[in-house]
């Protein structure tokens, strides 16, 4: 893998999988490392301005002057501000279409502070549960003054917006672009539960609804605030269109004209997570990607942004289905959607269980996320006819890129023409570049890489491997270079090897595997170049140091066989030991970082990053110390099946890294649920089943628990007219409830029924409207 640049040291980082183009002629490099969590980048917008700014989640803006800078420049440092929790972070970076002579920078953050103001939440929520609701924050869309000359931002942020209330540690703000008009979009999640149906009434004990929506309004619901002009209009789960000016009013042209200012900013809502966006190139066109619940991932389009605002149906609709785990709740704003609503249908959708294009056996499983969009520019740049104009998309959960290719050059994107592009990127953002290739924003590889195809002779991939790399002298290193490869068929076979073991700048050895001992201490680089037929070579390194053993760490508690219940507090010890050091490493010396593994089977899972020790070991609040012991205060809420995985990172005096993993599972209980008449479909946690049917979830979970309040059978050909009566532990028709420790009896919902007249319609035994009043219309497509 060809390395263009190297950026500053990373922290602690889970490893990406091993990434590769799967479509033929196309080769990986990476352009810029040692990067923190990327999760947005852009390029300069004028011809002949090579600079690229990248955001990290932790809040700062940082800056390349062109494709070959090794050291960034640090342009903003937002981490006191920035809320980097869970999902929560700095996510949305956009430049003034006219920089540099428009010195403007523009980024979008969690905001660690109530709407209306409050005490600073930490990036640990201390005191709160973040999992359970109990952490609201809100979000900011910030303009940045740069100095074009050192790239530095001058002066403070410029706040323009603070507003998303957001209640549940995900679903926060998105993303930023100008679009070809000029204007400010930006895109923001409905900050409301991901595990479970949520209108308001969740967070049992307080505080419920703490974003103060009216009753039945509030949590995923707020992503159709529009539906309720009776009350002031929110800015969640919709996309919005803005003069990027103090205020940042609505820009001119927007659907909305008179009444409520935030109605006035809003050109499209009913939108899950939109975490990224992009423009057809040469259109105005917006294409959205959201990310889904339980069952479908969207992509989006908006036509025309200043038509009249679109809505897309979520919470009421996940994809083209009905939601039942609204729809049984029976609330106002889905009953109006179903009867009269007809929300927009998605362009593209797929199914969290869809094997797209043959990748379920390259691609991770364990809960689909899309995570970024472009679009390939319809002339100019390197890559085959079919891929001008496709839109690329990233699915991070999977770890996969995929390219949605015209039937015609140049036209629409195809549904039906979806491909398997790269694998093993933890992706969060696309961008083409000038140059017309693909960039993307690598999250756990802390990387920006760009994918280049060569239509002839392409250079060969150097791959190097080294048995270990650090050591006291004198120190027996094993080089491999057998997994270098050359898509080209004429270099088959035919690839040539230079290793320079010293960094003395001559060829040690020349065979595929090499050993090498170092005698003297001190810290190398070695060097493999491969050399493919035509003499086009590539090049790979290794930092080598010679002095002292590797430190080794240890998890001494808790131990192995734990297990958690939400809500519990969990302190992690542990210590490290170095060859020539009395007694332990101090404290100082080890690192922490805390991921919720969220997964469908136990080893098919994708991460969320809850808490780390801070990089540099400076303390900051909210983040954990450099300590030999720290404590999560309450252990999350989350669905089944999930776990935590502690990690503990130990560095020596010579910078020597020893990390240990452990994984940390839940306390589990599983759940009945059964309906006096079976077939009846119930909604527990979001998902919706026809009982009788069991359910396994963590001990301590929260959970909503819905019925139909009506249901209409076909028995001996005769409609029956079925009414929900009652649960049988009493509660009401939809409530919210805890796992317990230990299984009760079936919670059974109880109907009463009304023999009605007789059909012919159906056959015996089968179920027509399952608790909707009226009739649920189609979706309406866009053409």
């Amino acid at each position: 893998m060809a390395i263009l640049g190297l950026g500053v040291l990373c922290p602690l980082q889970t490893a990406t999988a091993d990434a590769a183009p799967e479509q033929p002629r196309f080769q990986e490099q990476i352009v810029f490392q040692g990067l923190t969590k990327p999760t947005n980048f852009e390029f300069a917008p004028a011809a002949g301005d090579s600079r690229i700014f990248v955001t990290e989640k932790a809040g700062l803006v940082k800056e390349f002057d062109n494709l070959a800078d090794a050291t960034p420049t640090i342009v903003a440092d937002l981490r006191s501000d920035t809320h980097d929790q869970w999902d929560r972070g700095m996510t949305g970076l956009a430049i003034a279409p006219n920089f540099p002579a428009d010195p403007y920078i523009y980024v979008a953050y969690t905001y660690g502070v109530p709407l209306g103001g409050g005490p600073v939440r930490d990036d640990l929520c201390t005191g709160l549960t973040p999992s359970a609701g109990k952490c609201t924050v809100s979000a900011r869309l910030s303009r940045l003054k740069i100095n074009p000359a050192t790239n530095v931002m001058v002066g403070a942020q410029e706040v323009l917006i603070n507003d998303w209330c957001t209640q549940f540690p995900s679903h926060s703000i998105g993303d930023l672009k100008f679009g070809p008009d000029g204007y400010l979009y930006v895109s923001a999640g409905e900050g409301g539960s991901f595990t479970g149906s949520d209108w308001g009434q969740l967070t049992p004990g307080g505080p419920v609804n703490p974003c103060g929506d009216p009753v039945n309004e509030g949590g995923s619901l707020r992503s159709q605030d529009m539906m309720t002009p009776g009350d002031p209009t929110t800015l969640d789960g919709a996309v919005l269109r803005l003069n990027p000016v103090p205020g940042a009013p609505a820009a001119p042209g927007n659907p909305v004209t008179t009444g409520d200012a935030n109605a006035k900013r809003i050109i499209a809502y009913g939108f899950r997570n939109p975490y990224h966006f992009t423009f057809r190139p040469g259109t105005s066109e917006l294409w959205v990607g959201d990310v889904g619940y339980a069952t479908w991932e969207e992509i989006n389009r908006i036509p025309d942004p200043t038509a009249s605002p679109g809505n897309f149906g979520w919470p009421c609709y996940e994809g083209n289905d009905v939601n039942y785990g609204f729809a049984n709740a029976d609330l106002g704003i889905c009953r109006t959607l179903y009867d009269v609503g007809n929300p927009l249908r998605p362009y593209y959708t797929y199914n969290h269980n869809q094997d797209i294009d043959g990748s379920d056996a390259k691609c991770r499983v364990g809960g689909d996320s899309i995570s970024g969009l472009a679009f390939a520019p319809k002339t100019g740049g390197s890559y085959p006819v079919q891929y001008k104009g496709a839109l690329f998309f990233a699915d991070y959960a999977r770890s996969c890129i995929f390219a949605m290719l015209p039937d015609t050059a140049g036209g629409l994107p195809s549904p039906g023409n979806v491909e398997l592009f790269t694998t093993g990127i933890f992706a969060t953002d696309l961008n083409f570049g000038p140059d017309g290739e693909l960039y993307i924003a690598d999250y756990f590889g802390g990387a920006i890489r760009r994918y280049r195809y060569f239509e002839h002779n392409a250079p060969p991939e150097a791959v190097l491997n080294a048995s270990i790399t650090s050591g006291g002298a004198p120190l027996v290193v094993d080089f491999d270079a057998t997994r270098s490869t050359d898509i080209d068929p004429a270099d088959a076979g035919g690839l040539k090897y230079a290793w320079d073991f010293d960094s003395n700048g001559t060829v040690d050895a020349t065979t595929p595997t090499a050993r090498y001992t170092y005698t003297a201490t001190g810290n190398y680089t070695a060097k493999l170049t491969v050399t493919d037929t035509l003499q086009v070579t590539d090049a790979e390194t290794v930092a080598i140091h010679v002095g002292n053993d590797l430190p080794t760490a240890y998890i001494d508690s808790p131990a192995p066989g734990f297990t958690w219940a939400v809500g519990q507090p969990i302190t992690f010890t542990g210590h490290a030991v170095d060859q020539g050091v009395v007694g332990n490493l101090p404290g100082t010396s080890l690192s922490w970082e805390l991921n919720l593994e969220h997964c469908v089977t136990i080893e098919e899972c994708h991460t969320h990053t809850l808490v780390h020790s801070r990089a540099d070991g400076e303390a900051e609040e909210g983040t954990w110390p450099r300590a030999a012991s720290v404590t999560l205060e309450a252990a999350p809420d989350h669905a089944y099946p999930s776990y935590l995985e502690i990690v503990l990172d130990a560095v020596d005096a010579s910078g020597n890294h020893s990390i240990v993993k452990r994984r940390l599972f839940p306390k589990t209980v599983t759940m009945t649920f059964v309906s006096s008449r079976s077939g009846i479909p119930l909604t527990v946690a979001g998902v919706t089943q026809v009982a009788p049917f069991m359910r396994t979830f963590i001990q301590g979970s929260q959970l909503t628990v819905s019925a139909p309040g009506s249901y209409t059978y076909i028995t001996s050909r005769r409609l029956l007219e079925l009414t929900f009566v009652r649960w049988s532990n009493g509660m009401e028709r939809t409530s919210v409830i805890t796992a317990p420790a230990t299984a009760m009896k079936s919670y059974v919902a109880t109907y009463s029924s009304t023999q009605g007249r007789r059909t012919t319609a159906w056959s015996p035994g089968s179920a027509v409207q399952p608790g909707l009043r009226g009739r649920i219309p189609a979706r309406l497509g866009i053409n």
